[in-house]
């Protein structure tokens, strides 16, 4: 498999260095990528360097994915207009067991394949140099003057810039530059891969191993994700769209992706999943035919969903969605953990009942007058009267009494007027 062309018709490869493709050709090569410990989770920004390791992996390729304990503590300045706050070793260290722990859902770290994949920590080796040897090591193969061409720095000390940028966020790229020198002399890795935002960083590695190490080393970067609207991927009004199901559910995610617009879709299906050329070009004319059954967005969710949280959180997403939309039951209601229930039904009004009265039995009229979901008895008969009243989504009549055995998740019953008023009744 010729890994470039796999990036290129995809639309994920930006920039690399001559003759990067004829080497990887020609060579089976070790790789890296670098992800910073910025938080305990990966979010879906991150997808896309991990999807080129996987990518590289099955070329036959070894991928190595770093992950930044020592070059997380520094900060890098790449894409950032002010000082990042730095995190204690505490924090850092949570962090790294997160991230290691997601990196190893999608990689083959089999020791027993022929091309596993590796993890690293930059810590392990640069933890015992100290400053001096750092500065007559490394400092010395690279000039400031080439440092500061580069776009991460110019863009922080220009007479624009309001922040200017420390000394600390300046030898960012120095660290990087090493790590990509140390991997290159203790596993033979000729090539660095990363956003376009880090060339430059990559470049000072590749800078390094000609100067230090005479040697010869290769550079490749992806495409920054950008919406077709502007705003900015990987974001919702609640924040990142993370990789961890305790902060982004399964259902949640999978919304994203069945939000995307149309636009994005047609690039999303290329870059987020392993489906060949034939079947996304088919998937795409389809859905150009009947854009309203959003064929893309849901084939991408639903890869996407499987390959980060299994096919059983896909199963149970699919089920939440149906909640709102389809004709689901009090039994998938109640097959509902509490978040995924509390995501799906997200700002629906809500009112506080006490478990005495629902385990004394809560007469259907008074849940729906009484809370304030419907101003007034008069309104909850007529209601009634019309068969428009659902208790957890089935219709029930005036005689209805809610127990504890309509308890969802032990704690949440949802009434509902018609198809798309709901109340959430929670119990304390």
């Amino acid at each position: 498999m010729n890994f470039v062309e796999e990036l290129r018709w995809r639309g994920m490869l930006h920039d690399m260095m001559p003759e990067t493709e004829e080497y990887l050709l020609k060579n089976k090569t070790t790789g890296y990528i670098g992800f910073d410990p910025t938080a305990d989770s990966l979010h879906i920004g991150s997808l896309v360097p991990i999807i080129i390791l996987m990518h590289f992996q099955k070329a036959g390729h070894n991928p190595i994915a770093l992950v930044g304990g020592a070059t997380g503590m520094v900060g890098d300045p790449s894409g950032k207009s002010d000082e990042r706050n730095l995190l204690d070793e505490a924090t850092l260290n949570k962090n790294i067991i997160g991230v290691k722990g997601q990196l190893a859902r999608f990689l083959d770290f089999n020791s027993t394949t022929e091309n596993a994949a590796k993890l690293v920590n930059n810590y392990d080796w640069m933890k015992g140099i100290s400053l001096i040897e750092f500065v007559r090591d490394v400092g010395k193969h690279i000039t400031v003057n080439y440092m500061m061409a580069k776009d991460s720095v110019k863009k922080r000390i220009d007479s624009d810039s309001q922040t200017g940028m420390s000394f600390t966020e300046f030898t960012y790229q120095l660290f990087q530059g090493y790590d990509f020198y140390h991997l290159y002399k203790e596993n033979d890795c000729k090539l660095q891969m990363g956003g376009s935002d880090q060339w430059g960083n990559i470049t000072t590695g590749t800078e390094l191993i000609r100067r230090k190490a005479q040697g010869k080393a290769y550079a490749l970067t992806c495409k920054l994700i950008t919406k077709a609207d502007g705003s900015k991927f990987g974001k919702t009004a609640g924040g990142n769209v993370w990789l961890d199901a305790n902060r982004t559910s399964p259902y949640k995610f999978y919304q994203y992706w069945l939000n995307s617009s149309d636009e994005d879709a047609e690039k999303y299906i290329k870059i987020f999943t392993f489906l060949d050329k034939e079947t996304i070009e088919q998937l795409i004319a389809d859905h150009k035919e009947a854009p309203h059954t959003r064929i893309l967005q849901k084939k991408i969710g639903e890869e996407v969903t499987k390959m980060t949280h299994g096919p059983e959180a896909y199963e149970n997403a699919i089920k939440a969605s149906n909640i709102l939309f389809g004709n689901s039951t009090a039994e998938d209601l109640k097959s509902l953990d509490e978040q995924t229930f509390l995501d799906v039904f997200d700002g629906v009004p809500q009112a506080e009942i006490e478990r005495s009265v629902i385990e004394n039995g809560l007469e259907i009229v008074a849940a729906f007058s009484d809370t304030g979901f419907l101003k007034s008895n008069g309104e909850v008969r007529r209601a009634l009267s019309e068969n428009s009243i659902s208790v957890n989504k089935e219709k029930v009549k005036d005689d209805f009494v809610i127990t504890t055995n309509d308890l969802i998740a032990d704690k949440f019953v949802l009434l509902q007027r018609g198809k798309k008023s709901y109340f959430l009744l929670k119990i304390v």
